[in-house]
């Protein structure tokens, strides 16, 4: 088994992708609610949480890693770098993924001359050498980071630092590579075959994914829903959990509600 999964509730399948560093105790803010509704497989993706490694470590062997795990037809929550995951899924084997849901995420996170809905390389490249110099302070700088400019910064870092000490720390190495992932990545050409149901749930705090990379997104996925939580940064499913559990049971089950802000 490539990926370590946690299996619960009942329902449609719901296949939940967490980010950079993480693992999938990330969600358990809203676990217990969407259980009732929605069979969830709680991926924790590989060098991370309870998951070895895979060699080498890009966007398509993870994308590869965990579509052998899941269900043969799901939907596709993917946060940050579990959003690159679940994009890459969908395009490699479209047939397989019902809906998509796009929390937090961006298909280029650096800033190009073309694209300016991304952080500066720079910003990155910072990251890397501090992270080389003091790994544990770092890490904890990049969750304090995420939680930037939201209404309730600092019991949403409080629960990411729980979250992030539920599971095996990943090692240094597992984090330099998916970092190059989210460094490396820019599906901008690809997301436009991307024909399934989309739903973009972004807080419009977000500092590390710009609310204008939602709003790109939604206008170029096929068949997309944007819903822009207010004062949500990076991780809205923390901050603002009930907000976050409606918009993904609307969408679910294709409620009006869902649709407001389709484009």
């Amino acid at each position: 088994m490539s990926c370590f999964i946690e299996i619960m509730g009942q329902g449609k399948p719901l296949v939940m992708l967490h980010g950079w560093g993480m693992n999938s105790a990330v969600w358990e803010r809203v676990t217990k609610r969407l259980s009732t509704h929605f069979r969830l497989f709680l991926v924790d993706l590989p060098g991370m949480g309870q998951s070895r490694p895979v060699y080498p470590y890009h966007l398509h062997s993870l994308a590869e890693a965990v579509a052998e795990e899941i269900p043969g037809v799901s939907t596709l929550l993917g946060w940050s770098l579990g959003g690159l995951v679940a994009q890459q899924i969908a395009l490699n084997q479209p047939d397989r993924v019902e809906k998509l849901i796009l929390v937090g995420t961006n298909p280029c996170f650096v800033s190009k001359p073309d694209w300016a809905h991304g952080i500066a390389a720079r910003h990155f490249e910072q990251f890397n050498e501090r992270f080389a110099q003091d790994f544990n302070a770092t890490l904890l700088n990049f969750l304090t980071l995420q939680c930037m400019h939201a209404k309730d910064a600092r019991s949403t870092v409080r629960q990411l630092r729980i979250a992030f000490g539920a599971k095996p720390t990943p090692t240094q190495d597992s984090l330099n590579q998916a970092l190059d992932i989210l460094m490396q990545t820019d599906l901008r050409e690809e997301v436009g075959r991307l024909f399934q149901p989309a739903l973009i749930i972004h807080g419009d705090r977000d500092t590390l994914a710009p609310v204008s990379a939602a709003h790109w997104l939604a206008m170029h996925l096929q068949r997309a829903h944007l819903r822009v939580i207010a004062g949500a940064a990076h991780a809205p499913f923390l901050s603002h959990a009930e907000a976050f559990c409606e918009a993904v049971e609307a969408f679910m089950a294709d409620e009006p509600a869902a649709r407001a802000g389709e484009h």
